[in-house]
């Protein structure tokens, strides 16, 4: 299982997986292992390990010294594409010249599995016996047909060159193949431990999820069974007063609140679709009608005129294409704006001023100086705080600050580029 480069936490960042750092050194580490083992290489006793403590001296031909060091080294740095040229090869090598470096290495590899799939370990034990066997009985067989031991030694020669076999191989194969079973196991581990966090995480995900819609069902339900039965029932005394009364002007304005909560009514009929219905893959929930976008602005402005709140609409620049994301954050803009002043300031004169930019949209709602101090709305403040959360995560900002007459300016920059056409040719 491949999995990404992820932040270690307390590593410096240049040491994290995915600094250049290392990268660069995963990507060379296969070449210095090549040299590094040539290199090492040159350091043997340069005949086969027969021979090892005879005390002959090694005259082997160059040419044979220069072909194994240069196999073991490319064999070494090719260890990631296959391990049993490095295998064969440390073998030869150690039968020809007694040279230990490749060994040392395949034997490393050899516990540690193949690179890349700490999982897989391969020809690990015929490795380890075969290295072993070949090691210890030439190195056993010279010390015991050599000087370096002697009859009257403690335990006898053949004790002797039994713990010398045993000393060459646990230095030379054993301990750099058991710190190879080390490090396999230790990837295993962490591969256990990644898999189970994940696991975890996408559990915790998922009970997140679960919760949040069963809390946006709960509030549906409540929305559902006090907001919607208010304004059912304000609708409905609305349409009886404009029946009854023989008043016009009250018959009107009894029409407007029955328009006005039939309108309100839809939009929470919207509002609770959007709250019961399941989440899309991407987290987002489904739109079921169409959002207002600039386009429905002149009807919002005629709304806040039959409600008596004198509005003039301004456009500057030049019109030009804008996203309906762009569109709908501005509706916004204007809707919370114009509530702000019906309940704020009352009947005033305001103006909409809307700009278009080579990137952005302008929107700029002030209203005059109430004629009187409205009294303070319980729970006010809340909509601009929305309104700004609005625009920041459209990438605009807003700003909302008393005028120097009394009045008040709330405007909003909102980026907006032109939408791409949707049958744009696609260079081959």
């Amino acid at each position: 299982m491949e999995h990404s480069a992820a932040r270690v936490p307390g590593l410096p960042s240049w040491l994290q997986p995915s600094s250049r750092l290392r990268r660069l050194a995963h990507w060379l580490y296969p070449f210095a292992l090549g040299c590094g083992v040539t290199t090492l290489s040159f350091v043997s006793p340069w005949r086969p390990p027969l021979f090892l403590f005879d005390g002959v001296e090694a005259d082997p031909p160059w040419v044979l010294v220069g072909l194994a060091m240069l196999a073991a080294g490319v064999s070494a740095m090719f260890i990631r594409r296959a391990r049993w040229p490095l295998f064969v090869l440390s073998l030869a090598a150690w039968l020809a010249l007694t040279m230990m470096a490749a060994v040392f290495v395949a034997a490393y590899y050899a516990g540690a599995g193949r690179p890349g799939r700490p999982h897989d370990p391969g020809r690990a034990w015929p490795y380890f016996l075969v290295a072993s066997t070949l090691v210890g009985l030439p190195v056993g067989w010279s010390a015991v047909h050599s000087d370096l031991l002697y009859e009257g030694m403690t335990g006898g020669v053949i004790v002797g060159g039994t713990f010398t076999a045993l000393f060459w191989v646990g230095m030379t194969v054993g301990l750099p193949f058991v710190f190879g079973l080390w490090v396999r196991a230790r990837r295993q581990v962490l591969e256990q431990l990644r898999d189970r966090a994940e696991r975890l995480e996408r559990e915790q995900h998922e009970r997140a999820e679960r919760a949040r819609s069963d809390e946006r069902r709960r509030i549906a339900r409540e929305m559902h069974d006090v907001v919607a039965h208010r304004v059912a029932l304000m609708v409905l005394h609305a349409g009886a007063l404009e029946v009854s009364t023989a008043d016009p002007r009250t018959a009107e304005e009894a029409a407007l609140i029955r328009t006005t909560g039939r309108e309100a009514m839809q939009e929470l009929r919207e509002v609770l679709g959007m709250l019961r219905a399941p989440d899309l893959a991407d987290g987002a929930a489904p739109e079921f009608a169409p959002q207002p976008t600039l386009a429905d602005l002149d009807r919002l402005l005629d709304a806040s005129r039959a409600a008596g709140l004198p509005v003039r609409r301004v456009d500057e620049g030049q019109p030009r294409d804008v996203p309906l994301s762009a569109q709908r954050t501005a509706y916004r803009v204007v809707q919370e704006a114009l509530t702000n002043v019906a309940k704020h300031a009352g009947a005033v004169p305001t103006t909409v001023t809307l700009r278009h930019e080579l990137h952005g949209l302008v929107v700029a709602v002030e209203n005059a100086p109430p004629a009187a101090p409205a009294p303070p709305v319980p729970d006010s403040g809340l909509g601009l705080v929305g309104l700004t959360e609005r625009v920041a995560l459209a990438g605009g900002t807003v700003q909302a600050r008393p005028r120097l007459d009394g009045g008040f300016l709330v405007r909003a920059r909102i980026p907006a580029d032109p939408p791409e056409p949707a049958n744009r040719e696609v260079a081959a």
